[in-house]
C-alpha cells in the first residue's frame, strides 16, 4: 500500500475503511476497503479531516491487512457456543449463542497480547452470559502487521480455541433446611424462597425439601435421603458458622463426600462450603446468602449448573474480586 493526497486518489482502491462520526447521530465506515475512490468522494473525504490516504499498490509477501489479521484471532479465540460479527473496521466480535458461564483460556490470551500490536478483550472470566451478550472483541493495531507476529500468536494458542460458553444443563435439586428453631417450628423458613428464586433464573426448582435440627446426625441422614432419591445437586442451608451448635459442615463431610473447600475468600460468603459425592455437588450455604444480595453463592452456582467440576485453585483465586 502507499499514502497519497486525498486530491490525487482518485481511481484508486481504499486499503481500510474510512469512519464517519458524527456525536450522537452516526459511527460508521462511510467508505469501505476496497472503495475505489471517485471525483465526488473527494470533498466527503476532506470533510473526515483526510488530507492524505492509504491505497493499494503491489503488496508486501511480509505483511497481513488488518481484517486478514483479525480473523486469525477470531480462528483461534471461536469455541464453543460463540458467533462471530463481520469483520468491520478491523474488528470483530464474538456474542454468545445460548445462556451460559464464559471460559476463556486466560493464561494463554495474556501471552498473546504480549506480542506487540495485537488487541483481544474480554468480558470477565467464568461469569454467567445471556444469549446475545457481546464477550469478546479482538483487532490488531496498525493497517498491515507482520506475518511473522501472527503466526507467533497462532503458535501461543496451539490449534485451541480460547474461549467457550459453557451452557446450562437441568438438575434435580435437593434441599436440607437445617436449624432446630426452623426444625420446631418455632420460627418459619425464610431461607427457602432465596433459594426458591435463584434457582429460578436458571429455570430450575427445589425438587425434595428437607428439614433437619441441628445435629450433625440428622442433617447427614437427610442429605443421604436426598442423594438415595436421585438429586443431582444437594444445598445445604444454615449451620455453616463456628457456634458450637453449627454442625453442617461436619454432616456433609460425614456422607463421604469429598471436600473441595470449607471457606472461601469472598465477602460475603466466606463460609461457603463445597463437596462432591461421586458427580453430585452438596454446598453448604452460611446465613448470608439469605439476606444478601450477592456472595459467592451468586459466582459458584452458575459454574456448578454447566456441569463443570470445580477443584480447590478455583476457590483460593477468588479474592481478587472477591470483595462483593
Amino acid at each position: 500500500m502507499k499514502e497519497i493526497k486525498v486530491q490525487d486518489a482518485v481511481g484508486s482502491v481504499l486499503v481500510h475503511d474510512v469512519t464517519q462520526i458524527v456525536r450522537g447521530v452516526v459511527k460508521d465506515a462511510r467508505f469501505r476497503k476496497g472503495h475505489v475512490i471517485q471525483a465526488e468522494d473527494i470533498p466527503i473525504l476532506l470533510r473526515l479531516g483526510k488530507e492524505n490516504i492509504f491505497v493499494w499498490e503491489n503488496e508486501d509477501d511480509s505483511k497481513l491487512h488488518e481484517n486478514d489479521a483479525a480473523e486469525i484471532l477470531r480462528k483461534i479465540t471461536q469455541g464453543e457456543n460463540l458467533t462471530a460479527s463481520d469483520v468491520k473496521e478491523g474488528k470483530i466480535e464474538l456474542k454468545a449463542t445460548c445462556d451460559g458461564v464464559f471460559h476463556v483460556d486466560a493464561e494463554k490470551l495474556n501471552a498473546i497480547n504480549a506480542v506487540d500490536e495485537i488487541c483481544i478483550a474480554t468480558v470477565q472470566n467464568n461469569i454467567p452470559v445471556r444469549k446475545n451478550k457481546s464477550v469478546a472483541g479482538m483487532r490488531v493495531i496498525p493497517l498491515v502487521i507482520d506475518k511473522d507476529k501472527m503466526e507467533r500468536v497462532k503458535k501461543i494458542a496451539d490449534n485451541l480455541p480460547l474461549m467457550k460458553i459453557a451452557p446450562y444443563k437441568k438438575f434435580k435439586v435437593g434441599l436440607v433446611v437445617t436449624g432446630s428453631e426452623i426444625f420446631h417450628e418455632r420460627i418459619q423458613d425464610t431461607f427457602t424462597p432465596v433459594i426458591e428464586a435463584k434457582l429460578k433464573t436458571f429455570g430450575l426448582q427445589i425438587d425434595e425439601r428437607r428439614i433437619s435440627d441441628d445435629s450433625k446426625e440428622m442433617t447427614c441422614e437427610k442429605i443421604s435421603e436426598l442423594l438415595n432419591l436421585g438429586m443431582e445437586m444437594i444445598l445445604c442451608t444454615g449451620g455453616m458458622s463456628v457456634d458450637c451448635d453449627d454442625k453442617t459442615p461436619a454432616a456433609i463431610k460425614s456422607t463421604g463426600a469429598d471436600v473441595i473447600t470449607y471457606g472461601v475468600p469472598v465477602l460475603p460468603g466466606a463460609m461457603f462450603m463445597l463437596a462432591y459425592k461421586g458427580d453430585v455437588p452438596i454446598m453448604g450455604l452460611p446465613g448470608c446468602v439469605m439476606f444478601s444480595s450477592k456472595t459467592v453463592f451468586d459466582m459458584i452456582l452458575p459454574r456448578v449448573l454447566t456441569g463443570e467440576k470445580l477443584i480447590r485453585k478455583d476457590f483460593t483465586t477468588l479474592g481478587v474480586g472477591g470483595l462483593l
